[in-house]
C-alpha cells in the first residue's frame, strides 16, 4: 500500500488550487493515493466552490481571494499548515459518505498530534455544516465556530477541511491552524508515521511529472488566475 507523497513548499494561490485539482484528474492515472503538503507565497483567503464572490469579499480584508475545487467556507492562509489529499475512485476512501471520510481525516490529524503530546478531540456537532454542497445565503468561515468532527483543540477549531468527490476520484483539501509552537516538519513526519502505523501506508517521495505539472499549469492560466471564474458566483 504505498501512497506518493508531495511535500511541493510554497506556491502562489492560483497553482495551489490547480495541482490540487490536476492531482484529482490524475488520481486514476497514478493509481495510488497522494498527499500533498504544501505553504502559501502570500498571505489569501480561499473559499468553497459554491460562495458566493461579493459575500466572501466583505466577509474577509484577506487579498487575494481564491476560489477552490472544493466547498466548505472561508479559510484564511497567512499562517496554516495546508495539505491535499487525492484518492483514485477505485480505492476505498472513495466509496466513503462524505462525513465518514471527513471524520477520518481528522481523526489521522487528530492521532499525529497525539504523537507530539498535543491532545485534541473531534467536535461532536455544531451550527452548520461545511458538508453541505449547497450554495450558503452567508459566507461561511471555516475557523468561525466548529461542525461535526472539525478537530478541536480546548474547544477551538484547529482543523478543518472541504471534500470533492466525483468519477475522477476523491480530493479533500485541508488546514491546520497551529495549535502551539510546533514545527510544521515534526507534524508532517507525524502525520506520515501514524498512516504508516496505523493505515499500513508506505510513502514514496513524488514529484510532478510532465502530464501533471502540464495540467495545473494549464489550470492557472484557464481557470484560477481568471477573474471570470473567481467571481462567477
Amino acid at each position: 500500500m504505498n501512497w506518493l507523497l508531495l511535500n511541493s513548499g510554497k506556491g502562489g494561490p492560483a497553482f495551489n488550487m490547480a495541482l490540487d485539482e490536476a492531482l484529482l484528474e490524475s488520481a486514476a492515472r497514478l493509481g495510488r493515493p497522494a498527499l500533498r503538503f504544501y505553504g502559501w507565497t502570500e498571505p489569501a483567503a480561499s473559499f468553497g466552490y459554491f460562495q458566493k464572490y461579493a459575500e466572501v469579499e466583505r466577509a474577509t480584508l484577506l487579498r487575494p481571494l481564491i476560489r477552490r475545487p472544493t466547498g466548505g467556507g472561508i479559510v484564511p492562509h497567512d499562517a496554516d499548515w495546508t495539505y491535499s489529499l487525492a484518492f483514485p475512485p477505485a480505492h476505498e476512501w472513495h466509496s466513503l459518505k462524505a462525513e465518514e471520510s471527513y471524520r477520518r481525516v481528522h481523526a489521522w490529524i487528530q492521532s499525529a498530534f497525539s504523537r507530539l503530546k498535543i491532545e485534541t478531540e473531534l467536535a461532536p456537532g455544531g451550527r452548520h455544516s461545511t458538508l453541505d454542497p449547497r450554495p450558503s445565503s452567508l459566507p461561511s468561515a471555516c475557523f468561525v465556530g466548529h461542525v461535526k468532527f472539525d478537530l478541536l483543540w480546548h474547544g477551538k477549531k484547529t482543523a478543518g477541511a472541504a471534500q470533492r468527490r466525483n468519477q475522477l476520484g476523491l480530493l479533500i483539501q485541508g488546514s491546520v491552524q497551529p495549535p502551539t509552537t510546533l514545527a510544521r516538519t515534526e507534524w508532517e513526519k507525524a502525520m506520515c508515521d501514524v498512516a504508516r502505523a496505523d493505515f499500513g501506508v508506505g510513502w514514496q517521495e513524488f514529484e510532478p511529472d510532465g502530464p501533471l505539472r502540464e495540467r495545473a499549469e494549464a489550470l492557472v492560466r484557464q481557470k484560477y488566475s481568471q477573474p471570470e471564474f473567481i467571481t462567477r458566483r
